[in-house]
């Protein structure tokens, strides 16, 4: 897997309304990135809700949030919508940017992994979270790193 003081992988994907998302252009803000297995999941709800309740605090930390999964764009619109979430989700149909940042599968390998990323405003990941359980301490680990980084 990736490593803490590398240069994150530059990428685009789709968001939830078409719109290409290049990672390169989000220099300048940090950046919570995170991969998860399945819209509309228990875990993946609990994690996508926990960082859309807390969304503001990111957002007066200096970061922005973003979510990826191997789901579709009308997937993604829809648990966007149903969820009411305030960040895009990308839409990672052939796995290609999951192989970039090297996320390993879970659940001896039946299902994609659930990493999170914090990449500062420089580019550089500042931290690495990799578990399955407890989808919800992803947000609380990626608020407390982000407390320590320079807004």
């Amino acid at each position: 897997m990736l490593q803490v003081g590398q240069t994150a992988p530059d990428f685009t994907l789709n968001t939830t309304d078409g719109t290409p998302f290049h990672l390169a252009d989000r220099r300048g803000r940090h950046l919570v990135l995170y991969f998860y297995p399945k819209d509309d999941t228990p875990g993946c709800t609990a994690e996508a809700c926990s960082f859309r309740d807390q969304y503001e605090d990111f957002q007066d930390l200096g970061a922005d949030v973003v979510g990826i999964s191997s789901d579709s764009e009308a997937s993604h619109q829809k648990f966007t919508q149903k969820h009411r979430l305030p960040f895009p989700l990308l839409a990672d149909a052939g796995g290609a940017v999951r192989k970039l940042y090297e996320v390993p599968r879970a659940l001896l390998g039946l299902l994609p992994g659930r990493v999170t990323f914090v990449i500062d405003k420089e580019g550089v990941i500042q931290y690495i979270f990799n578990s399955m359980s407890g989808a919800t301490d992803h947000v609380r680990h990626t608020k407390d790193v982000l407390k320590r980084l320079p807004a």
